[in-house]
């Protein structure tokens, strides 16, 4: 399957359950996502709560890796040191990640043109937060700014488009027990 293609943990299912009723989700007047399927999974759980249309962007996805396809840890991390490490060059075929941060700026520039008034709730990656983060706090591209663990997010005032907060945890959640399986 490729990497685009990939669902949503049931892990990542409960957490975007569990975020769906956090407090600082309920005045949402949209929800955003890219168009792949975890993301799209996580908004449809929002959307599902709270009512609101999702729209997709294309340029909110992931930086392509698909010269590599799927790459086993610990390869991958290297891999992932090194694009934020080289920000212009192209690491083993991969999309460069200054290319992908001017595609991702220009995402959020057009959710927040487009988006009504209110709070705009982005379902994306975590690449894709950290390209924005650099950006948004005026920094090079670093991994130093990446999320520590899976399940994050952080705040855009839309007025200045400036960063309100850095990454914080999604709500905890523990995933359900698959069908069939016992504890």
């Amino acid at each position: 399957m490729a990497v685009p293609d990939w669902p949503l943990s049931d892990l990542g299912r409960a957490r975007m359950a569990a975020t769906s009723q956090a407090n600082w989700v309920q005045g949402a007047t949209s929800i955003w996502c890219s168009t792949e399927t975890k993301a799209q999974d996580g908004a449809e759980i929002l959307q599902d709560a709270l009512g609101l249309p999702v729209f997709e962007l294309e340029e909110l996805g992931e930086n392509d890796r698909s010269a590599t396809g799927y790459v086993a840890p610990p390869e991958f991390w290297d891999i992932v040191d090194a694009f934020f490490a080289q920000p212009d060059t192209s690491i083993r075929g991969w999309e460069r990640a200054a290319d992908a941060q001017t595609r991702i700026i220009a995402a959020l520039t057009k959710i927040n043109a487009d988006a009504p008034d209110g709070d705009a709730l982005i379902v994306a990656h975590g690449g894709v937060g950290a390209l924005a983060m650099c950006a948004l706090r005026g920094v090079a591209i670093s991994r130093s700014h990446d999320q520590s663990n899976q399940g994050n997010w952080f705040a855009i005032n839309r007025q200045d488009f400036s960063l309100v907060h850095g990454w914080q945890a999604l709500p905890a959640a523990e995933a359900p027990i698959p069908t069939g399986m016992t504890q």
